[in-house]
């Protein structure tokens, strides 16, 4: 088992918070902070004055967690360290120093994370003389579902790799936003989709589950907290898919989903110009 240094947990929780420069991490007040160790099946609630003490107690605690491997962190705290550096919660953010910043950090401890090129997620890894050694994940267990829904029938097609779907109200309001994320993904060489856009089905919630099983991204405007969109957002999660949630009022977004890294849009010209730019950023991910 490898402890962490006092040192690292402290500048790891400033990470965490967002406290101090650089500034390379999203700043989390005390709601983010509790949905940060939720999001991870942690049940932390923040309710301490101090934000950076109170993380920094947290991550204490789980220091002292067995590990799993030798000279490796406890599985509790490895998750928190690959959470930190999650894909989803730099949209305006330079990922790739907040990488290098827990990098430089870490180093002391023969410890480093390594980037997946496709997904952009982040392995904890140790460093063995000289040598990174992922085995950690080998011995990881991760618990897989294998399901047979009863209201959906499993699509005979496979998930098209540049398919992003898009779940929304259908209401005219919607339709500049529409062609706003379709013009960004045109941009970043991606196709996009509403359920609209097809009629493979007789049911159309078969046609939505269809649309989500196929895509590789499906994007959720989460406005005007509409019920449909709720349950397709649901299957989405269910399903593994890498969501990106926007939404014009962030009240909107149900709670157990705040932890996410959330577009918030204005729907005028300039706001629909930044929505544009947000999602080809992330979608460049």
């Amino acid at each position: 088992m490898t402890k962490l240094k006092p040192s690292v947990i402290d500048a790891l929780s400033d990470m965490i918070c967002g406290d101090n420069p650089p500034k390379n991490f999203p700043y989390r007040s005390t709601s983010f902070l509790t949905s940060f160790f939720r999001g991870i099946d942690l049940d932390y609630r923040h309710e301490a004055p101090w934000r950076s003490k109170w993380v920094a107690n947290v991550l204490e605690e789980l220091n002292k967690k067995p590990s799993l491997e030798p000279d490796f962190p406890s599985p509790e705290l490895k998750r928190v360290i690959e959470h930190l550096l999650d894909p989803t919660n730099f949209i305006d953010l330079n990922h790739e120093r907040a990488i290098e910043q827990v990098n430089q950090l870490l180093k002391s401890q023969n410890l480093i994370v390594e980037k997946d090129k496709n997904t952009g997620n982040v392995t904890l890894c140790k460093v063995i003389d000289g040598f990174i050694s992922t085995s950690i994940n080998i011995k990881e267990v991760k618990t897989v579902i294998t399901f047979s829904p009863s209201v959906f029938t499993i699509p005979k097609r496979s998930v098209v790799n540049n398919l992003v779907s898009v779940m929304m109200p259908f209401d005219m309001k919607f339709d500049k936003v529409l062609e706003t994320i379709k013009a960004a993904c045109s941009n970043v060489n991606m196709q996009c989709s509403r359920v609209d856009d097809l009629w493979n089905n007789s049911t159309i919630i078969q046609d939505i589950f269809e649309l989500i099983y196929c895509s590789s991204i499906v994007i959720v405007d989460f406005s005007g907290k509409n019920s449909n969109v709720f349950y397709e957002a649901g299957i989405a999660h269910t399903l593994g898919k890498n969501v990106i949630p926007i939404t014009q009022n962030i009240e909107d977004i149900p709670f157990d989903l705040r932890h996410h890294r959330v577009l918030k849009y204005l729907k005028n010209s300039e706001g629909l110009q930044e929505l544009k730019q947000g999602i080809e950023n992330r979608l460049n991910i």
